[in-house]
């Protein structure tokens, strides 16, 4: 102890040790000492010298510390030191905490170097990784949240190393995911980061954590903590939710296909008052769109995007965004990255790009939200990343949409151009924006409407009717002739190559189009001028582009003009360019550092306006094109004609092909309205069939009719026989008549019976319910038990009053079953002295003799079931009564336990009356020894002190137990 009581800073006689001395007396202590209390206090010791003296502590006590995690598990106190102090060693959080900004780089590499030679150190016996997950699993606090801790920073700085160890043990990541259900939002927290660490670049470890319903958990977490409103938690799961989607499609479809998407909706729901977004609010709904995007990201696979753009509009994602898109208020950052996220939901999605096309701006007129932000596209004053995101969402909602582009240029056409001036239109404004004096609106309009035109033959066409007002007085020319004239006017590089790009989309696969091009003397002079110079890097861009645009006129032309013909465009290249130099000019655009980026992806990314240069479709059409311009330059005239006859003879094919297509379309509308037909006549036979076999039915019906009727003219031929027939049928009827009058007096007499057993019963009934409600007050559990007979009796006396009411009206049925049998006895008294008569009486007594067999049949069906009724009712009854005897053996029962219960408390207390008497006897007994006897209250609040005065205190027991025996 006076060891300990020296390192940690007491006073001491001698010199004071060095770090290393002493770092080096604690690690022997750790691994020499016998007892715990030891080892603890030399492995707190280490945590307070670890930040101080991190190398050293690292060099010295790492393996004894290792030592102490396998063996004093049991322990939690020291397990909990001896991890932080390998936190202290290995993180490097703590020295970059505490460095200024004036330190050098080289320091903090060495920190960073420091904390990777250590982890490698550790992660060297993979044991001790498998240990430390092991006490990862621990639920006390002081070992959980150090160890979790500790496996963050060892996959800082090694991770994939880390990582491919977890993955290897079993059950290591499963482990891992039990930190996002702990209750302690601090082990939750950090668990939230440890995932993200170990997350990164790894696809199977994503897999894994995404299987163990982790898109669960941080989703309950997330709306726990307010959404987007959340603090830094949100963020972190946000982060962990990234890594698990991104890149990867298999944890994608997982989250689509467990409806993860819908419960993405509330994290957009923004309210009318938008003033006053915290810092942390901006952070988190910036990473809650990006997290849509990775959904819909164009590099995905395009099954998987489609799927979740239909699931984002199903669920009303797509509304919700388009609401944040036209809100006001909304942070500028915040509005761009709605706009991105929008743009890549309706990419290539027709039912999401119509959406959006019906979407308007709460404006008065409301305004079409395209046109909205093609306005700010064109507005310079507008932040460029702002309109960078416009132009995305424009070349988005255009991209496979040939309803939208023909909707975008049919407001350029002269016959839907409003007249009145009241509304401005896309067209107008892409119009507007191509000839202003900005030269990053003229790039922006021009690519854009380049996008309108994508793979559009037929819009290149109408396109070419578009007639500019350019001056008063002056007559209109086509859009097509004022790109050219402003090309030649020698504006800026960026105006110029935004003009080209939109001339090369126009002229390409559209013959037309390129006739009208070279209609124009000064274009082709001016194309070969510029190309023939020799200019600048900066004008290089601009002569490649001139060179693809020429050779598009070339491969493109169908030699419609004499003076432009495809061999004097290339004798004119051969003579005033030369082949090689216009195919070196042609190279410059592929080789160009912004075409390589503009090729990567989509979405038009640029550090600054200056680099605004290509669009990534055009890349594509110049990847397309290049090689087929290079090779129809090189050709003869020879070559140019057999390649046109070719080309002609593909024509004639194809229109054959077209020809017979459009024959075998209308063979196969021919075909539909033949099945459909087929169909209708089909049913039409058969409801004509069944209509037959219905009258086939009523004529059988007719012929037995006949039949009965020619049976009873036989009949009145042989009337006596029948008169005596009949009188035969009275007699029986009398006598079935006497037959029912007793059994009816006999069911009258058991009616009586049974009204008075149900009376008897309900007494009883009535006597059990009073019983019962007397005894509900005195248990509660019998209480229950007799409720459920009280419901089981009101049941049987509810059958009972079904029973008499039913018994009601069989009776009523008897009685009027009499005074029709006395009617028909009246009946057939009254028809005697018409026998006389033709066939008329036969016919009565022959419906009278089958109305009384059926109502025969009918009382005897009757009685069989008053019968069954009356043995259900007694079966009824004997349960009630069984039910009622055993709930008073309950009741008796309960009371006897009662009973017993409060005897034995009795006893008890008289027990303990008697150990608290003895217990102060002996205490007085030790008093008159001279021994100090503490209260309970004394002991329990003391606390654990120093170990020699434990050892002093047991000493005075331990004296104080001898003399008690001795006396």
């Amino acid at each position: 102890m006076n060891f300990l009581r020296g390192v940690m800073g007491g006073p001491s006689a001698g010199p004071q040790p060095s770090g290393a001395d002493t770092i080096q007396k604690l690690c022997d202590r750790v691994a020499s000492s016998t007892l715990l209390d030891d080892r603890r206090d030399a492995v707190r010791a280490l945590k307070s010298l670890s930040k101080k003296y991190r190398l050293e502590v690292g060099i010295q006590a790492m393996e004894h510390l290792i030592h102490v995690l396998q063996t004093d598990r049991s322990d939690s106190e020291i397990i909990g030191y001896a991890l932080d102090t390998l936190y202290n060693v290995i993180s490097n959080d703590l020295e970059e905490e505490e460095q200024d900004d004036s330190e050098e780089e080289n320091s903090a590499k060495q920190v960073d170097d420091l904390g990777s030679q250590f982890t490698e150190i550790f992660i060297k016996q993979q044991e001790n990784v498998t240990l430390l997950l092991t006490l990862v699993e621990e639920f006390d606090f002081h070992v959980r949240w150090p160890g979790v801790k500790l496996l963050t920073s060892l996959l800082k700085q090694q991770g994939p190393q880390v990582q491919q160890i977890i993955l290897v043990s079993p059950m290591g990541v499963s482990r891992l995911m039990d930190l996002l259900a702990d209750s302690r939002e601090v082990i939750r927290n950090d668990g939230v980061l440890l995932l993200q660490q170990l997350t990164k670049s790894n696809a199977a470890i994503q897999k894994i954590v995404a299987f163990e319903n982790a898109f669960e958990r941080l989703l309950d977490i997330i709306t726990e903590e307010g959404n987007s409103d959340g603090g830094i938690v949100v963020e972190d799961c946000l982060l962990l939710l990234q890594n698990l989607l991104k890149n990867n499609n298999s944890n994608q479809n997982f989250f689509k296909e467990g409806s993860y998407i819908q419960r993405m909706k509330p994290w957009f729901e923004v309210g009318d008052d938008n003033c006053g977004w915290s810092a942390q609010k901006v952070t988190n709904l910036h990473l809650m769109l990006q997290l849509v995007r990775v959904l819909v990201s164009p590099t995905n696979p395009p099954g998987a995007t489609s799927s979740c753009q239909k699931a984002m509009f199903h669920c009303g994602l797509l509304q919700q965004l388009c609401t944040i898109l036209m809100a006001t208020g909304v942070p500028a950052d915040i509005l761009t990255e709605t706009i991105n996220t929008v743009s890549e939901v309706i990419r290539g999605c027709q039912t999401n790009q119509d959406y959006f096309a019906s979407v308007n701006a709460p404006s008065n007129p409301p305004r079409p939200a395209i046109v909205v932000l093609l306005m700010s596209m064109v507005n310079e004053r507008q932040p460029f990343v702002l309109r960078c995101a416009v132009l995305y969402c424009f070349q988005c909602f255009l991209y496979k949409n040939q309803k939208g582009q023909g909707e975008i240029v049919s407001t350029l056409l002269p016959s839907t151009i409003d007249a009145t001036g009241n509304s401005v239109s896309a067209g107008q404004l892409l119009c507007g924006g191509l000839f202003s004096t900005d030269s990053l609106s003229n790039w922006c309009a021009a690519v854009a409407l380049a996008h309108a035109l994508q793979e559009n033959g037929t819009l290149k066409e109408q396109l070419l009717r578009v007639q500019l007002a350019t001056s008063i007085g002056n007559p209109p020319v086509s859009l097509l002739q004022q790109c050219t004239n402003i090309l030649s006017q020698g504006s800026k590089v960026q105006t110029r190559v935004g003009l080209l790009m939109l001339l090369c989309t126009w002229l390409s696969n559209c013959s037309i189009a390129v006739t009208h091009f070279l209609h124009n003397p000064a274009n082709v002079p001016f194309l070969t001028g510029q190309i023939a110079e020799n200019l600048g890097e900066e004008e290089q861009l601009v002569q490649g582009l001139c060179a693809l645009l020429l050779g598009i006129s070339i491969y493109y032309n169908d030699n419609s003009l004499e003076n432009y013909r495809k061999e004097k465009l290339k004798q004119l290249i051969e003579k005033r360019i030369g082949r090689e130099n216009f195919i070196e000019k042609l190279g410059f655009i592929s080789k160009h550092e912004l075409y390589s980026r503009a090729a990567q992806k989509p979405q038009p990314s640029f550090s600054s306006p200056d680099h605004m240069m290509f669009d990534h479709e055009f890349t594509k059409l110049v990847k397309e094109l290049e090689g087929v311009i290079s090779k129809a330059i090189y050709k003869s005239s020879e070559e140019d004609k057999k390649e046109e006859e070719v080309k002609k003879t593909l024509e004639q094919h194809d229109n054959i092909v077209t020809h017979y297509k459009k024959v075998i379309r209308e063979q196969d509308q021919e075909l539909e309205e033949l099945k459909q037909r087929i169909s209708t006549l089909t049913s039409q036979n058969e409801q004509l069939q069944a209509t037959v076999t219905q009258q086939v039915s009523q004529i059988q019906q007719h012929k037995d009719q006949y039949n009965l009727l020619k049976v009873q003219l036989g009949k009145d031929t042989q009337h006596h026989n029948s008169h005596g027939d009949t009188l035969q049928m009275n007699g029986i009827q009398t006598e079935e008549v006497s037959k029912l009058k007793e059994e009816l007096e006999e069911w009258k007499n058991k009616h009586e019976l049974l009204q008075g057993q149900l009376k008897e019963k309900d007494s009883v009934i009535e006597k059990l319910n009073s019983s019962q409600l007397e005894m509900g007050a005195t248990e509660q559990s019998l209480q229950t038990s007799r409720f459920g007979g009280l419901e089981h009796s009101n049941e049987l006396q509810k059958e009972l009053e079904m029973l008499r009411s039913q018994i009601q009206l069989q009776a009523a049925e008897i009685s009027k079953l009499q005074m029709e049998n006395q009617k028909l006895q009246v009946m057939n008294t009254a028809a005697d002295p018409m026998l006389g008569d033709s066939g008329a009486p036969a016919a009565t007594s022959s419906e009278l003799e089958a109305r009384l067999e059926q109502e025969i049949k009918e009382l005897k069906s009757q009685v069989k079931a008053l019968s069954e009724e009356k043995e259900s009712l007694k079966q009824q009854l004997d349960s009630s009564t069984s039910t009622v005897a055993i709930l008073q053996d309950k009741n008796s029962r309960l009371e006897r336990e009662v009973a017993e219960s409060k005897k034995e408390q009795d006893d008890l207390l008289v027990l303990l009356a008697d150990q608290d008497q003895k217990i102060s006897a002996q205490k007085m007994k030790l008093k008159d020894f001279g021994v100090a006897v503490e209260d309970e209250d004394d002991t329990e609040s003391g606390d654990q002190g120093d170990e020699d005065e434990d050892g002093d205190e047991d000493e005075q027991d331990e004296n104080a137990a001898v003399c008690y025996q001795e006396n």
